[in-house]
């Protein structure tokens, strides 16, 4: 059940919490999800009821939901001062980051995952780690499921009130839903890096034998620029000392949230979104559904952490021919052979 519903984003969070950088992880399947991997045992963070937390929903929750969900953290004393959208968090590891610095900021102490699927919802329950992984491996959690989500809150609100004393007393009516992550540092740009013509490119390897020689093939195949296959694991900084000065990123999330992520304009609501494409080196057109999860690519200057996202919205479904399109969109718009 949950377990099927975030088969495609698992191993990239669960990359993320071992401090690695992210893999193509729809490519890879491992039985353990990233919330599993805690460990879920350990029971509520002891300063459930008198420290603020963040909420991470699962997307499709509807507003009475969140209305209901915010009730009961009323009534129970948890002071969730923010709600997420769950999948923001798996977007990138530049968006991770950006999440922890603002959890950081806002002074989050305790982290509420609550996961829907056809069958069941479930709330997980641990403290914020304070690090860019957000949580770490096997950290203490408390974790409940039931197919009915008042059931699950009511457990939650049983398991709370015997353990603790409720301490925060101003507590929110509604969700808080509107928090800015920005995971741009430095300056964003809609066009193409015409420095990697003559400084080479950091390309991060997974990991994973099979897609590393993929992803190898590809640059040696289409990009006509110099690049370096770099260990995984490297931080930028390390990269920025073994003389790199521009890495590849990406994010991989629903179109509408990576749009918006990257700054895109979404003033304008749309269920599905025009991509280019090149899937025989000739540029066409590609509708995509708004909420079905894809990578963009983009590269960023080390230094600066200006990236570069390329003159349009060349997204796709896989991670093979959403670098295909950057890369091909880059060599006709650069000139390049």
């Amino acid at each position: 059940m949950i377990r099927k519903r975030i088969l495609n984003f698992k191993l990239i969070f669960f990359i993320l919490l071992s401090g690695h950088i992210s893999s193509f992880g729809q490519l890879v399947v491992t039985e353990k999800t990233w919330i599993e991997d805690l460990n879920l045992q350990g029971g509520l963070p002891e300063k459930l009821l008198s420290t603020r937390t963040a909420v991470f929903d699962d997307y499709t929750l509807t507003q009475k939901e969140l209305l209901e969900i915010q009730s009961y953290f009323q009534r129970i004393g948890i002071d969730a001062i923010i709600h997420f959208e769950l999948d923001i968090l798996f977007a990138s590891k530049d968006v991770t980051k950006a999440v922890s610095d603002y959890l950081v900021k806002r002074e989050i102490t305790n982290l509420i995952f609550i996961e829907k699927d056809e069958q069941a919802y479930r709330i997980s329950i641990t403290t914020f780690s304070g690090k860019e992984n957000v949580v770490e491996p096997k950290q203490a959690a408390w974790s409940t499921s039931n197919r009915l989500l008042t059931e699950a809150l009511k457990t939650l609100y049983t398991t709370a009130a015997n353990q603790q004393k409720k301490q925060n007393l101003l507590i929110n009516d509604l969700p808080e839903t509107d928090a800015k992550i920005d995971p741009i540092v430095g300056k964003r740009n809609e066009f193409y890096a015409t420095d990697l013509k003559v400084d080479p490119l950091a390309v991060p390897k997974t990991g994973d034998e099979t897609i590393d020689k993929e992803l190898e093939e590809i640059f040696q195949n289409n990009y006509p620029l110099k690049f370096k296959m770099t260990e995984p694991g490297v931080t930028e900084k390390e990269l920025r000392r073994q003389g790199q000065l521009y890495v590849m990123g990406f994010i991989y999330t629903r179109g509408a949230v990576a749009k918006e992520l990257l700054g895109y304009d979404m003033t304008k609501t749309e269920s599905a979104l025009l991509s280019v494409t090149y899937p025989d080196n000739q540029q066409q057109l590609k509708n995509i559904p708004s909420n079905t999860p894809v990578f963009k690519f983009y590269f960023k200057h080390i230094d600066s952490g200006n990236i570069f996202l390329g003159t349009k919205w060349d997204a796709d479904v896989t991670w093979q021919q959403a670098l295909l399109n950057y890369i091909r969109g880059m060599k006709a718009e650069l000139r390049l052979n």
